[in-house]
């Protein structure tokens, strides 16, 4: 891999990864008070496998990015395709502000319905341009699907 090839990889993982350190700074503080007292729905997981899953998510995200990326900037499918990514990344960033922050699981459960809708357009806009790209997020639509239901089942529950 060329080195400039190497850095667009990693500037691509870099942005994809801060928008979880984004929204990492409002579920840290909240999920040993106000979230650990919501009453949860029976498929909800221990809270210790967030985390993981979204680092390895994030990753995937920033990877498909970078398979973009590499198609060529200047090409305006390119341009389109980055720019509903970060449509659907700066959902993701603020759904943690909205459920974590502002304590609102109804508001995020709008937010993160949006969130579904955008990856799925992003994947739509990805594929054309790498098929691999578009692989990449499946992870991704599968967790925030499941996590649709988590924000519904918490948000009805409480």
């Amino acid at each position: 891999m060329k080195v400039n090839s190497f850095l667009k990889l990693l500037i691509a993982i870099s942005i994809s990864e801060f928008a979880g350190i984004v929204g990492s700074f409002f579920t840290v503080s909240a999920v040993p008070n106000w979230y650990a007292a919501l009453e949860k729905p029976v498929l909800n997981p221990p809270s210790w496998i967030f985390g993981p899953v979204w680092i390895i998510l994030y990753a995937l995200m920033g990877v498909a990015v970078f398979l973009v990326w590499e198609k060529g900037w200047k090409k305006r499918e390119v341009k389109k395709a980055l720019g509903v990514f970060g449509i659907q990344l700066f959902l993701n960033a603020i759904w943690s502000i909205v459920f974590f922050g502002l304590q609102n699981p109804f508001w995020a459960l709008i937010n993160i319905a949006f969130l579904w809708l955008a990856i799925i357009w992003t994947i739509f806009k990805f594929y054309p341009l790498s098929k691999p790209a578009s692989y990449l997020l499946a992870p991704y639509i599968l967790w925030v699907s499941f996590a649709v239901y988590l924000n519904y089942a918490i948000w009805a529950l409480n």
